[in-house]
C-alpha cells in the first residue's frame, strides 16, 4: 500500500474567485447528469409555464439533440438574457422557500445546459417572437424569430464543453429509455396535458415513440385513462383506486391487486404535490404494506400521489428535486400503510383477471380440422330443463329410447362431492359441482367457473383468523430465565428506549441498562428461542432504514403463515361438497383471500364466452 498523498502541494495555493464558466460547468453536474436530466428540466419548465400539449424530440438518446416544444405562456424577449443567468427564476420571490407550488424554483436548469451544450431558446410572449442562443456559457445577442406561440427549446451536442462527462453516458438505447421514462413519469402527473415523443435519429420528423393525448373527466377518470395509456389496461383494470386523509396529508392514485405483483420494482410511481419522487422512505412503506401478501421476491404496482401543504414538506433537499422530507414523515408512512392496506381489504377475495388470461392462454384447443358443416346454437332454458329431467336417476325412458338407459345411470361413479344443484348459484364465487385431483375445487358461477386451490385458500382463511385473534388477545411474552444485556451506542439506545412501550405490545419487553445499553427480559412467546442481540440490532437496522420498525411483526407474521399452513386443508384430502362449499363462503367473506399468504393466486375464474371461445362456438 502506497502512502497518502497530499490533497495539495505543500506550497499554500492562494485563494482565488471561479470564474463564471467554472461556476456554470460544477453546477451543471448536479442539475444535468445525462440526457434524461435535461428532458426533465425541460419539461417542467414547460409545464410550469401553463402548456396543455408538449412535444419533446431526441436523437441519440438526447446525445447529439433535445428539443422541447410548448405552447406555454412564452418569455419576453427582455427577459431572455436574465433567463440564462444562474439563480433567476420567475417562480418565486425568494421571500418563503418552503412555500413551493411549482416544479422549478431553482433557477439552474438554462444556465446549466447552455453550459455544458449549445443551448437555443425561441420563444413568444405577446406578438413578436425572439431567439437567444448560448454556447459553453457564451450567450449571443437575443435576435427576432418567427413563433405562432410557447416556447422552443433545443439543446445540441450536450456535455459537449465538458467531453469528459460523455464517457460515463451509457448506450444510446439506455439513454433513450430513461429519457422515455422521464416524459411518462410527467405524464402520470399532469394528465390533462398532452405529451408526445420522437426519436429523431434517423432525421425528419422522426417516429413517434410515446403520445399521451389530453385527458378529459374529473381527475380520478383522466388518471385512470392516463394510466391505462402508460401502464396498460391490464393495470388500470386490476387497479384498486384510494383516497385518504390524514392530518392534512391526503393519499391518492391506483395500487394494484397483490395477483398483479411484478418481478421488480419499476412499476412503482410516487409523486409528492405533483412532482414525480424517488424516496426512500415513501417507497418502503409501499412495501410494507403489501409486506403480508407478497413473497421476497415480488414487488407490487402502484401509482400513488401524496399531497399536503408545501409548508409540510422540504422539497429543496437535492438538485434533482428527487428527493423530499416531511416534517412529520411517520405521518406520510403511516398514512401510505394504512391507506393501501384499507383498500386492499376492501378488494376482498377478488384477483387480478391477468391470472385467467394466462390460464386461458396455458389452454390447447385441437388442432384445427376440415371446416365445420354447423354450428350448433345455444340451448334455450326450455330445453337445458328438459335434459335435465331425462338424465335425472329417477327419469323414466322417453319413447323410442326405451334401449337407452338415462345418461346418470349409466355414470358409475359420480365425481365426489359434486353438487346435484343444476342451476347456477349467485354468489361471486359460485357453487361447487366437483374436485379434481384432491386438490382443486370446480365451481359453476352465473357467468362462468371458478378453479380454487383449496390448499392455498383455507391457508389464507387460517392466517387472518390467526390474526384476528393475535389482534384481540395480544402477543404473549415469554420471560428469560436470565435476562440478556445488549451493548449499543447512545443514540442507538436512546431511539429503541422510545419505542419500548410499542415493543412491549409486540411481545418484546426492554429496559434501560446503564449508559449504552438495554436489558431485554421478555421476547415473543411465537418465536420461541430467538437471539435477543440480533433480534435488537436488525431493528435498529430497520429503523434507519425506514423510521419505523416492522421486524418484530413481519417475524411474528411469518411464525402465523407457517402455522397456517401446516393447519389448512392439505392437497390429496377428498372434500364434500358442504366442505367445498363452505370454503367458498368463507373467501368471500374474508378479505386479502384472493391469495395465499405467499401472493400466489388461490382461485382463477374463467368467463363462459371465454371458454365457449375456446371450443370455437363463437
Amino acid at each position: 500500500m502506497t502512502a497518502p498523498q497530499p490533497k495539495i502541494s505543500p506550497e499554500r495555493p492562494p485563494i482565488r474567485q471561479l470564474d463564471e464558466a467554472a461556476i456554470n460547468r460544477i453546477a451543471a453536474g448536479e442539475v444535468v447528469e445525462r440526457p434524461s436530466s435535461a428532458v426533465k428540466e425541460l419539461v417542467e419548465n414547460a409545464i410550469d409555464a401553463g402548456a396543455t400539449r408538449i412535444e419533446v424530440a431526441i436523437a441519440c438518446g438526447g446525445k447529439t439533440l433535445i428539443r422541447v416544444t410548448d405552447d406555454g405562456c412564452g418569455i419576453p424577449a427582455d427577459e431572455l438574457p436574465l433567463a440564462l443567468s444562474r439563480h433567476a427564476t420567475s417562480k418565486i420571490d425568494g421571500s418563503d422557500l418552503l412555500n413551493i407550488h411549482s416544479f422549478g424554483f431553482r433557477g439552474e436548469a438554462l444556465p446549466s445546459l447552455g453550459a455544458v451544450g449549445r443551448l437555443t431558446i425561441t420563444s413568444r410572449s405577446g406578438a413578436e417572437a425572439a431567439r437567444i442562443a448560448v454556447s459553453g456559457s457564451r450567450i449571443d445577442p437575443v435576435k427576432p424569430a418567427a413563433l405562432n406561440a410557447g416556447t422552443v427549446v433545443e439543446l445540441r451536442d450536450i456535455f459537449y464543453a465538458t467531453p469528459a462527462r460523455l464517457k460515463f453516458l451509457r448506450s444510446d438505447r439506455a439513454e433513450t429509455q430513461a429519457v422515455g421514462d422521464v416524459v411518462k413519469r410527467l405524464a402520470m402527473a399532469e394528465p390533462f396535458i398532452g405529451f408526445t415523443l420522437r426519436d429523431c435519429t434517423g432525421g425528419g420528423e422522426g417516429r413517434v415513440t410515446f403520445r399521451a393525448d389530453p385527458e378529459t373527466g374529473d381527475l380520478f377518470g383522466a388518471l385512470h385513462g392516463r394510466l391505462s395509456r402508460i401502464l396498460g389496461a391490464d393495470f388500470a383494470e386490476n387497479a384498486l383506486r384510494l383516497e385518504a386523509e390524514r392530518n392534512g396529508l391526503t393519499l391518492a392514485g391506483y395500487a394494484a391487486l397483490p395477483t398483479y405483483s411484478r418481478g421488480s420494482s419499476t412499476h412503482q410511481y410516487l409523486f409528492v404535490n405533483g412532482r414525480p419522487v424517488r424516496d426512500k422512505m415513501l417507497l418502503g412503506a409501499l412495501r410494507a404494506a403489501y409486506s403480508d401478501f407478497l413473497s421476497r421476491d415480488r414487488h407490487p404496482a402502484a401509482v400513488l400521489f401524496l399531497d399536503c401543504d408545501p409548508h409540510l414538506v422540504d422539497v429543496n433537499v437535492h438538485p434533482a428535486k428527487a428527493e423530499v422530507r416531511f416534517r412529520e414523515p411517520g405521518i406520510a408512512r403511516g398514512l401510505i400503510v394504512s391507506g393501501l392496506r384499507h383498500a386492499l381489504a376492501e378488494a376482498g377475495h377478488r384477483a387480478s383477471t391477468t391470472v385467467a388470461t394466462a390460464t386461458l392462454g396455458a389452454m390447447q384447443r385441437e388442432p384445427a380440422g376440415p371446416p365445420r358443416v354447423y354450428q350448433m346454437d345455444r340451448p334455450s332454458q326450455t330445453a337445458l330443463r328438459t335434459a335435465h329431467q331425462y338424465q335425472a336417476p329417477d327419469a323414466a325412458p322417453q319413447p323410442g329410447f326405451a334401449e337407452t338407459a338415462p345418461l346418470a345411470a349409466r355414470v358409475e361413479d359420480a365425481p365426489h362431492g359434486a353438487d346435484e344443484t343444476p342451476d347456477a348459484p349467485d354468489h361471486p364465487l359460485g357453487a361447487a359441482r366437483s374436485q379434481v385431483h384432491e386438490n382443486y375445487i370446480i365451481a359453476q358461477t352465473a357467468s362462468g367457473m371458478v378453479i380454487v386451490d383449496q390448499h392455498a385458500a383455507h391457508e389464507r382463511l387460517v392466517y387472518e383468523k390467526l390474526k384476528r385473534q393475535m389482534a384481540e388477545t395480544g402477543v404473549a411474552a415469554q420471560a428469560l430465565l436470565i435476562p440478556e444485556v445488549v451493548e449499543l451506542s447512545d443514540p442507538d439506545a436512546a431511539r429503541l428506549l422510545d419505542l419500548s412501550d410499542d415493543l412491549a405490545r409486540l411481545g418484546l419487553t426492554i429496559e434501560p441498562f446503564g449508559q449504552g445499553a438495554v436489558c431485554v427480559r421478555e421476547t415473543p412467546a411465537i418465536l420461541g428461542p430467538v437471539d435477543a442481540s440480533a433480534l435488537i440490532r436488525d431493528i435498529l437496522d430497520e429503523l434507519d432504514d425506514l423510521g419505523d420498525t416492522l421486524t418484530l411483526q413481519a417475524r411474528i407474521d411469518a411464525i402465523l403463515s407457517r402455522v397456517a399452513c401446516h393447519g389448512s386443508v392439505r392437497s390429496g384430502r377428498r372434500m364434500s361438497a358442504d366442505e367445498m362449499n363452505a370454503l367458498l363462503r368463507e373467501m368471500e367473506a374474508t378479505p386479502h383471500s384472493g391469495q395465499c399468504n405467499h401472493g400466489r393466486p388461490t382461485y382463477v375464474e374463467l368467463k363462459l364466452a371465454d371458454i365457449e371461445r375456446l371450443f370455437g362456438r363463437t
